[in-house]
């Protein structure tokens, strides 16, 4: 498994404009997938292919706004999501969004903006990733748990043994056969279960 300074980040394009795909393309270092759409449809349609761990739009899109994709997106996916859109409007579009964790950079912007604003969701991509599989991890700890627990209520009631007996008995069968805990104690369950 690649480390999490390894990982190569997925990124979309959503812009109906050819030069704002040049530059924010410039601005991007480790992204393996890099997809361009030039409008909303086509960006929803990519995105029930494939997950994005960024989504870049260039608002206002040819067939919508780009608010609207980008409140969509949120809901469905943990990508994080940057709205580039004209000073006009971005403090409206700020407004609507900014609540569902939406980056919104003004345009113009100054060189290196939309840069520093994809390293930063990137960095948050990260946080998220170290955070979720560090909750994994708990929710895998907690079924170990339960299943040696259960396996321990079984051997006390079907074979008579103290609960530190059973304890030991699991530690040992496991240790004995090169298996984790959890999955000899899913065995003893089988076993003693179907008695």
């Amino acid at each position: 498994m690649a480390k999490d300074r390894d990982y190569q980040h997925s990124i979309l394009i959503v812009s109906s404009s050819e030069q704002f795909h040049v530059i924010v393309k410039r601005s991007l270092k480790n992204f393996i997938t890099i997809d361009s759409k030039k409008s909303g449809v086509l960006a929803r349609r990519a995105l029930l292919e494939r997950d994005y761990d960024l989504i870049v739009i260039d608002a206002p899109l040819s067939d919508e706004m780009g608010q609207e994709l980008a409140l969509d997106l949120s809901e469905k996916g943990s990508a994080s999501i940057l709205i580039v859109a004209p000073k006009e409007i971005s403090e409206d579009i700020m407004e609507s969004v900014t609540d569902q964790g939406i980056l919104v950079v003004p345009k113009p912007f100054p060189k290196g903006r939309v840069d520093k604003a994809i390293r930063f969701l990137v960095a948050m991509q990260k946080r998220f990733r170290h955070y979720e599989k560090k909750s994994l991890s708990v929710e895998e700890k907690m079924e170990e748990i339960k299943l040696v627990s259960r396996a321990k209520i079984l051997l006390v009631e079907k074979k008579h043994m103290s609960e530190e007996d059973a304890h030991r008995f699991i530690g040992k069968q496991a240790m004995d056969h090169g298996l984790p805990r959890r999955v000899t104690a899913q065995k003893i369950i089988d076993a003693l279960d179907a008695s």
